[in-house]
């Protein structure tokens, strides 16, 4: 959970900052910078939670800022002045330019390849808000509970709440009791768009850890079922252990690589493909990625999320509702993805996708989430349902 940046050299002891020196160096494309950042922190037993909190702002910052540095300068100089340029920036947005933020903040290629504007570049050097997930019903009792909260507008359906405090979320009573997940707000919003009722089955086919999984169990009331899929045993077992936290039950999980045959003869009411990406719409999130992302990940991972799609649109039943959502905002992952599919599915028909946050709004054929209007995650959900 990132705040304010400090200064590098004042506010770190001289161990400190070798461990953000060990980070940044031990960091690459193999290796990402949270990854990294976490095994380091967690080797650390003498470092307290309040320093932890800070060489995560400095190395996030470094990247996030990573293309004003100078490489000509040493790495402590090169922190200092990211670590001071953040500071700026989070302080005074205005003082920098839309045209210096759009030559700087992202590599060039990203502007051939998506519909971007200035407003996102600015929105992608904030600090990132950081976003709860209430059980059903319960959003307004867990922020008078934690405090420290900020909610949605009253007309939304949306269970999120945005938390603006210091507290080690991961270490509080609330979350331990299961009141409450760390889940961005565009994540929740295609859980939102699925709109699973009690009762019915679905397929989480890309499940991961199982935010979206346990956010379609909680709006399905613990009725039904949902099967949870991913290449990751790891992933599941994390899936496993959040639902116990959480008193989910209504779920089974199983790995599948994504290129077998379908694990299931079941035909569902509705698959959700949420499906690997670039993961440009995180960017603010995790900056690291900006510099380690290039135009073969745009078409392999392109290639992939086609045949996720082709593969799982085969387990809808009729009447049901396949949707696709990927936290990026290429054109080649997104809008392009969606064309391919409606021309190879001729028995599938558009689903109009609403949005969770504006439900007084026009349903479109797809969605897009901009940080810069949300606050969340850039995200693109795309749905249809079987004839």
């Amino acid at each position: 959970m990132e705040s304010n940046s400090h200064s590098f050299d004042l506010e770190l002891s001289g161990t400190e900052q070798a461990v953000v020196r060990r980070i940044i160096a031990g960091s690459d494309r193999e290796h990402p910078a949270d990854a990294t950042l976490k095994t380091e922190l967690q080797q650390q037993r003498g470092i307290r939670p309040y320093e932890k909190r800070l060489i995560s702002q400095i190395v996030f910052a470094f990247y996030r800022w990573f293309g004003w540095v100078d490489v000509r300068q040493s790495l402590d100089q090169q922190v200092q002045q990211t670590s001071e340029l953040d500071s700026q920036f989070q302080q005074q947005p205005e003082s920098l330019s839309d045209e210096a933020l759009t030559a700087k903040a992202v590599p060039a290629w990203v502007w051939d390849q998506s519909a971007l504007n200035p407003a996102w570049t600015r929105a992608l050097q904030m600090t990132p808000k950081i976003w709860l997930r209430a059980r059903l019903g319960k959003r307004e009792s867990l922020a008078g509970e934690l405090g420290d909260c900020v909610l949605p507008p009253a007309t939304s359906p949306c269970e999120a709440v945005q938390y603006v405090g210091a507290k080690n979320l991961y270490a509080h009573p609330l979350f331990h009791g299961g009141e409450f997940e760390l889940q961005d707000l565009s994540s929740q919003m295609v859980s939102l768009i699925c709109n699973p009722q009690p009762g019915q089955v679905w397929w989480d086919v890309c499940a991961g850890e199982g935010g979206k999984t346990l956010h379609l169990a909680d709006l399905m009331q613990n009725q039904g079922l949902i099967w949870a899929t991913d290449r990751a045993s790891w992933r599941l077992r994390n899936l496993k252990r959040r639902a116990a936290r959480a008193r989910i039950f209504n779920y089974r999980f199983r790995e599948w690589q994504g290129n077998q045959p379908l694990p299931f003869k079941t035909r569902f009411d509705g698959v959700l493909v949420d499906a690997p990406c670039t993961g440009l719409g995180t960017w603010h999130r995790n900056p690291h990625a900006r510099w380690v992302t290039g135009l073969q990940d745009v078409t392999e991972l392109a290639a992939i999320q086609k045949r996720l799609l082709f593969q799982a649109a085969s387990a809808v039943k009729p009447g049901g509702s396949l949707v696709y959502s990927v936290c990026t905002i290429t054109r080649a992952e997104t809008t392009e993805v969606a064309e391919a599919f409606a021309k190879e599915f001729g028995d599938f028909k558009p689903r109009p996708v609403p949005h969770p946050l504006k439900p007084n709004a026009a349903s479109a054929a797809f969605q897009w989430f901009w940080p810069q209007e949300t606050g969340g995650n850039g995200m693109f959900v795309a749905a249809w349902s079987k004839v």
